[in-house]
């Protein structure tokens, strides 16, 4: 029913900031979380933090605390990832998914990210 739409990826130089974005749409009162996770060629998927539509209450992996936050926008039912201080192992297809880690999740397409020096 939730379709994401990831953006905001491309190529950037490291030590800069990017903001991802994840449109929502086909909402329904079910879809409860978000979350942003990534994965780098040859490596497993990497979850990063997830957050709450109700309360904005987020979760971040230790991985991801520091460089990486999560927000939403009800309004727009729209998902951000802000990364600050971009590394070369950032580098990876950054993927939305609702209510992660439940029956229901949904992912999105992708969004790659590359950085380099």
């Amino acid at each position: 029913q939730v379709q994401l739409a990831e953006s905001g990826g491309g190529s950037v130089q490291a030590g800069r900031s990017l903001r991802l974005s994840c449109a929502a749409s086909g909402r329904t009162a079910n879809n409860y979380a978000m979350g942003w996770f990534r994965q780098a060629p040859g490596k497993e998927r990497q979850m990063l933090a997830t957050i709450t539509w109700d309360t904005g209450s987020t979760y971040y992996k230790d991985a991801a605390k520091g460089r990486f936050t999560i927000s939403r926008d009800n309004a727009k039912n729209t998902v951000y990832l802000q990364i600050d201080s971009l590394q070369v192992e950032d580098t990876a297809v950054y993927y939305c998914v609702s209510d992660p880690g439940t029956q229901v999740e949904n992912w999105g397409q992708g969004t790659q990210v590359t950085v380099s020096t």
